[in-house]
């Protein structure tokens, strides 16, 4: 069994902590980019006075009618979508464990709708999958040693108890397996 050293764990630390970063840059840079712009778009486009008849017969921006023929309030919902996601992405990028929750939510809200909403929502789903990745591997991907974490361990021995209790049923099972 290999030991390891404080460095090692300040490493395996370390990582963890530039994947959470990293995860929370796409992530704000998804919440303001992707999101935020389209927000500022509507914005001008209302000041301009242009009608949402306007756009949605020019730009097929969305696959499914539904989302084209409400365009106007999709581009506010993205608004509602880009305060979380810049939210999560700073408290995250703060290690707050709140952030971190937010952030996944966004991630997995963004990758069910992202079919809804193509062909944008590919570019969306890249981003918040990737996200999704560094925040799962940097939260769960290693322990405070810098171990990776295993979904199960080796198997514990039974007490003795239980053991003397089973010893029938295992014989059986053996003895089943060796046969068919």
């Amino acid at each position: 069994m290999t030991t390891l050293t404080k460095q090692d764990t300040k490493i395996a630390r370390s990582r963890s902590t530039t994947e959470l970063r990293v995860a929370a840059g796409l992530l704000i840079a998804q919440g303001v980019l992707m999101e935020g712009l389209v927000v500022l778009g509507l914005i001008g486009l209302v000041a301009a006075g242009v009608l949402q008849q306007t756009v949605t017969e020019n730009a097929k921006i969305f696959a499914l009618p539904y989302l084209q023929d409400n365009l106007y309030l999709m581009m506010m919902m993205s608004g509602v979508f880009a305060v979380l996601r810049v939210i999560g992405g700073i408290a995250l990028w703060r290690n707050r464990l709140w952030g971190l929750a937010l952030s996944l939510i966004n991630c997995a809200v963004t990758l069910v709708l992202m079919i809804f909403l193509l062909p944008a929502g590919i570019v969306d789903g890249v981003l918040s999958g990737g996200a999704l990745v560094l925040i799962l591997h940097g939260w769960l991907g290693r322990d405070n040693d810098g171990r990776p974490r295993l979904v199960s361990t080796t198997r514990q021995p039974l007490p003795a108890s239980t053991a003397a209790a089973d010893a029938p049923e295992r014989a059986s099972r053996r003895q089943r397996r060796t046969q068919g």
